[in-house]
């Protein structure tokens, strides 16, 4: 049977494209949850490194991941994640998480299990989803799809100004290239460049179009 979801709308992009800003502040306009997808790769990958697990052993992984527990709650109208009653908070930042998050979220398991917990979180409220497979893979029959990108160089530019050491470009392959869920643009998505654009000026812009189809913002 398929699962009911509320409304739920997708914000896809490559690092450093505005998401998780944008997709933060459309929440808080809409009344909607924001959920960033990406914090959940990041606390498995920050606790798969805790256990002294290698990020290529996806056996391991995966026995590791059974036993997890993985929580999604809410704070201020936001998820947060804890993964064994822990939440990993800042640490989410660390180097390490940067450098091995991309390896760790290639496995089919770790992928099925984020897409579970944003499932569970759609049957409850309506979401603001940020990630990189959203839209194409697991919300698909979201109609309210969003890409949003920008130049390689505002976003090298952006994320040095939040004191990252992201290499944008390896990032960039990895997304791209992994056999599982890769970042693509979902063929109903509407594109956003925001490369020159406020935060505030792509929030009215997907606004505009959540207007035009029908959802009472």
């Amino acid at each position: 049977m398929r699962e009911q979801f509320h409304r739920v709308i997708a914000i896809d992009g490559p690092a450093a494209s505005g998401k998780s800003s944008v997709a933060r502040g459309l929440a808080r306009r809409l009344g909607f949850v924001y959920v960033n997808s990406g914090a959940i790769y990041r606390a498995i990958t920050w606790r798969i490194l805790q256990k002294k697990i290698h990020p290529e052993e996806n056996e391991r992984i995966a026995d590791a991941l059974q036993t997890a527990a993985i929580t999604c709650c809410l704070q201020d109208n936001e998820s947060r994640i804890l993964i064994d009653d822990v939440d990993p908070g800042e640490r989410l930042r660390d180097d390490c998480v940067n450098e091995n998050v991309a390896g760790v979220s290639q496995f089919p398991v770790v992928r099925q299990i984020v897409a579970k917990k944003l499932h569970e979180h759609a049957q409850s409220h309506d979401l603001i989803v940020e990630g990189r497979d959203i839209g194409s893979v697991v919300f698909p029959d979201t109609p309210y799809k969003f890409y949003l990108n920008a130049s390689p160089e505002v976003r090298l530019q952006r994320r040095a100004a939040q004191g990252g050491r992201d290499e944008i470009t390896i990032r960039d392959r990895a997304d791209s290239s992994r056999p599982v869920s890769p970042l693509v643009i979902a063929k109903d998505a509407h594109i956003i460049d925001t490369s020159h654009l406020t935060i505030q000026e792509v929030i009215n812009e997907i606004v505009g179009v959540l207007e035009k189809m029908g959802l009472r913002t």
